[in-house]
């Protein structure tokens, strides 16, 4: 009796206004379809570290040990990877190479962030963990704040994958914003033929080799997100394939999701310096998006064929959701206009491109 007393005692608007939050995560998840897959975790992991004295999130909870173990030790990041790995097609990017390029260009975001963040008073370490939100990849946020800033690795991760799941809210009105009705109606191009299998087969070999010489740092995640998609394109390891596409990235997604939203206690998240975090996340978010398309557009400059400059905001490594938002958009444009093989193309391109720009953070910061 004395602990349903003290339960009832300890609670304060700050569990009450975090439940909210947490509450929010479940409706969108549930009513709205935003990536259930991340929200409904993530919110329900809130609800359970906003109930005063719960022991699911204590010194000897199970989502603390999950966190530790997984978390902590940047082990799910890289079983993730390899699960994303499995899952994607390179092929768009391979039969238009120049998709590589709206990759690059959506990561500006990232490096704005990374000084706004210094003239808001964080440390170079702080500043870098908080700008990688802009990248919209999840496993890379978490990778590169467990190194940096591990003191902001939840608000961090809380931000990147709430921010993620929230793509198809966060990158419609910025896409509308920067482009022109006109842009927004130029049609996809007839799909390229086909990269042989011998050509996807050795791109995964040959990423893995070229980004671990230019940065060794970071052959642990691109390794991992490489080897999970060579499982898939060679052909004979489908068991392996499906496995990671499916039982692995599935088990990790929902000890993930629920455990970094176990990280949101009220104490944790309503101070200034968290709720800068989430702001400046948001902010690195909005210019990578406007970076991509700002970058298609001056691209077109110099294009006999114009390409959609919603492509560019499939830059962003939300992998698949970017593509899908800029393929709806544009059929709400036009109906029959079908560009999700080319957002496809720039968001795979996106991947690589968040792995690469963390990486070379990570080495500038660390010297190596």
């Amino acid at each position: 009796m004395d602990l349903i007393f003290e339960g009832l005692t300890s609670f304060t608007p700050g569990h009450g206004l975090m439940m909210m939050v947490a509450g929010a995560l479940i409706y969108l998840g549930i009513a709205k379809k935003y990536e259930p897959l991340l929200l409904l975790p993530i919110g329900f992991g809130a609800l359970l570290a906003n109930i005063p004295l719960s022991v699911a999130t204590g010194p000897e909870g199970w989502l603390t040990r999950i966190y530790e173990i997984g978390i902590l030790s940047e082990l799910f990041p890289i079983l993730l990877f390899i699960g994303i790995g499995a899952m994607m097609d390179f092929g768009p990017l391979l039969s238009r190479p120049i998709t590589v390029f709206y990759g690059a260009a959506a990561q500006i975001g990232i490096f704005i962030t990374v000084m706004l963040s210094l003239a808001f008073g964080f440390s170079l370490n702080e500043s870098v963990s908080i700008g990688i939100i802009g990248a919209a990849d999840g496993p890379t946020s978490i990778y590169v704040s467990a190194k940096l800033a591990p003191h902001y690795l939840s608000a961090i991760s809380v931000a990147a994958y709430s921010y993620m799941a929230l793509v198809p809210l966060i990158q419609p009105p910025i896409i509308r914003a920067f482009t022109t009705p006109e842009e927004r109606r130029i049609r996809a191009p007839i799909a390229g033929k086909r990269a042989p299998r011998i050509v996807r087969i050795l791109f995964p070999i040959v990423v893995t080799i070229l980004a671990g010489i230019v940065t060794p740092v970071s052959t642990e995640l691109i390794g991992a997100l490489m080897f999970g998609n060579l499982i898939r394109e060679s052909g004979v390891t489908e068991r392996l394939s499906m496995s990671a596409q499916n039982e692995l990235s599935n088990l990790v997604t929902l000890l993930l999701g629920v455990t970094i939203g176990s990280t949101m206690s009220a104490d944790a998240f309503l101070r200034s310096d968290t709720l800068m975090i989430l702001g400046i996340g948001l902010v690195a978010f909005a210019l990578d998006t406007a970076g991509g398309v700002l970058f298609a557009r001056f691209l077109n400059l110099f294009l006999k064929t114009k390409i959609n400059p919603m492509i560019g905001a499939a830059g962003i490594s939300a992998f698949p959701m970017s593509a899908r938002v800029v393929h709806r958009v544009g059929l709400e444009e036009d109906p029959t206009n079908f560009l999700l093989m080319q957002a496809a193309g720039a968001n795979v391109a996106g991947q690589l491109g968040s792995v690469v720009a963390g990486s070379v953070l990570l080495t500038l910061v660390l010297g190596g």
